[in-house]
């Protein structure tokens, strides 16, 4: 799937919404606890109600191996669930991987080959041999770790060279942007530091950015799109929390849907605002 390809997509259901299935089973209805796999119902539930409103899902691996084998199990089962059901949907394995070339190999094989995803998150601060093997895959997507959303990314991410005023950040994406393109690289860029955006597009001004912290983590959905609109749209808008678990009664699909209809709408708009649509 190439850049523009996902544009068609964003056009063609008038949103840029990336819904992130980070199921918590503490926050399951006792309806979804009593069956089988609860996971696995709690998930295609979510994605029966929001795959409308969404042109990308987003697993978070961690909410998945945390529940060991049987985690394992559920992933595997909402993935073919969704590629059966709803094959326009682009997959996103948010699982931060990144090591020595070898073992990325094998990273690859299992995010890709194995389990089907179309991309995958990476840590890019063991270097290129680190991250080349997931860009070796035709058809497939690396979105790098850029600026994320949490308060530690200001730690390392937002140290300033002395000598060239980069942040570390933008010498990460000025130093890997030539390991791919825009047809098979993205880069996250955190929601709660959107004024940074305009500092990325000034590197990668043709590249998609995912963007999570929109909603639970109080990131501008105005902002994100005032500096990070391109010409293809080419933003991903992450939402998870806000989304799946807006409710823990039975109704929490039917709310999941209203709250990603509500985005959508908004997407929509901007969509609009900047004629993409």
């Amino acid at each position: 799937m190439t850049a523009n390809d996902l544009f068609v997509k964003i056009r063609a259901k008038q949103t840029f919404l990336c819904v992130g299935l980070d199921p918590d089973p503490s926050r399951f209805p006792d309806s979804v606890l009593e069956t089988d796999d609860p996971v696995y119902e709690f998930n295609k539930k979510i994605a029966d109600a929001t795959h409308k409103y969404a042109v990308a899902f987003k697993t978070n691996i961690a909410f998945y191996e945390s529940l060991g084998s049987g985690g394992w199990w559920s992933l595997e089962k909402t993935v073919e669930y969704i590629r059966k059901k709803y094959p326009d949907i682009f997959l996103i394995a948010d699982a931060k991987r990144g090591d020595i070339g070898n073992t990325s190999k094998k990273y690859a094989v299992a995010w890709f080959v194995n389990y089907g995803f179309d991309a995958i998150t990476v840590s890019p601060y063991m270097g290129e041999d680190s991250v080349r093997p997931f860009l070796e895959y035709r058809d497939k997507w690396t979105i790098l770790l850029a600026v994320t959303s949490n308060p530690g990314s200001a730690d390392f991410q937002m140290n300033r060279d002395s000598d060239s005023g980069l942040y570390l950040f933008e010498k990460v994406i000025r130093e890997s942007s030539s390991w791919g393109h825009s047809d098979n690289l993205m880069f996250v860029v955190g929601a709660t530091n959107p004024e940074l955006l305009k500092r990325v597009r000034g590197i990668v001004p043709d590249h998609f950015l995912l963007v999570p912290g929109i909603g639970a983590q109080g990131g501008s959905l105005p902002d994100v799109v005032g500096y990070g609109m391109n010409e293809q749209c080419g933003l991903l808008v992450s939402s998870s929390r806000a989304i799946i678990h807006a409710d823990e009664t039975d109704e929490f699909d039917r709310v999941a849907g209203v709250k990603a209809k509500n985005i959508r709408n908004e997407l929509t708009d901007y969509l609009r605002e900047y004629k993409l649509i």
